[in-house]
């Protein structure tokens, strides 16, 4: 026997969520919450801040830990038609970097998900990261650049380093987990204050 799906009524969480444009998180463990309480990520606190602020978006985090731009690359096409988000924001890059794969191929890999997520008429935000300093300068500082490379060609918005104000203060270790990697639930709210100057011009109205 087959039963029919009512259509949620108007006013439902249902409903109200049917109505919201998607801002879709395409990323690693940085925002994937690795190592942290459900819900006390960098991502999850967006989700709040646009309650708060009575904006019409709703987060898909399609994140996960250990992802490469090469894997963000394979599975974005699957998540626009899935999703059909408004905004892509791209935090990718730092697990290509800890596997020592070139750097053509990072900027390659995020310069094809800037386009297809343009292609699908999405806006796009590209949140870089950086290596410490034992990588060598001439290595960290080509890494870094490469984002801010992506973005200007691709014409999409960007986060220079999403752990600026964690990772580069003299107090740092207080922000991370005992893997020096990850970042602690401390750390989270600065991580959005970082996202959030260079995302919040693409929340015009959606469409």
């Amino acid at each position: 026997m087959l039963l029919a799906t009512a259509a949620p009524a108007q006013g439902t969480p249902a409903a109200a969520a049917a109505t919201q444009a998607v801002i879709l998180i395409v990323g690693d463990s940085l925002s994937a919450e690795y190592g942290l309480a459900r819900g006390t990520g960098w991502v999850n606190l967006l989700t709040q801040r646009l309650a708060r602020e009575k904006l019409p978006w709703r987060v898909v985090n399609a994140s996960i830990s250990g992802d490469t731009t090469s894997g963000g690359r394979t599975r974005l096409p699957a998540l626009l038609r899935e999703h059909s988000p408004r905004v892509v924001v791209i935090e990718l890059g730092g697990n290509d970097a800890l596997r020592g794969l070139p750097l053509a191929m990072t900027q390659g890999n995020l310069t094809a998900m800037a386009q297809a997520a343009k292609a699908a008429g999405a806006r796009v935000l590209i949140a870089g990261v950086q290596v410490p300093p034992n990588y060598g300068r001439p290595y960290g500082e080509a890494f870094a650049n490469l984002f801010a490379t992506v973005a200007k060609a691709e014409g999409t918005a960007l986060v220079p380093f999403i752990l600026a104000g964690v990772a580069d203060v003299p107090d740092a270790d207080r922000f991370f987990q005992p893997d020096r990697i990850h970042p602690t639930a401390e750390a989270q709210p600065r991580m959005l204050d970082n996202v959030w100057p260079a995302l919040r011009p693409l929340l015009r109205a959606p469409g």
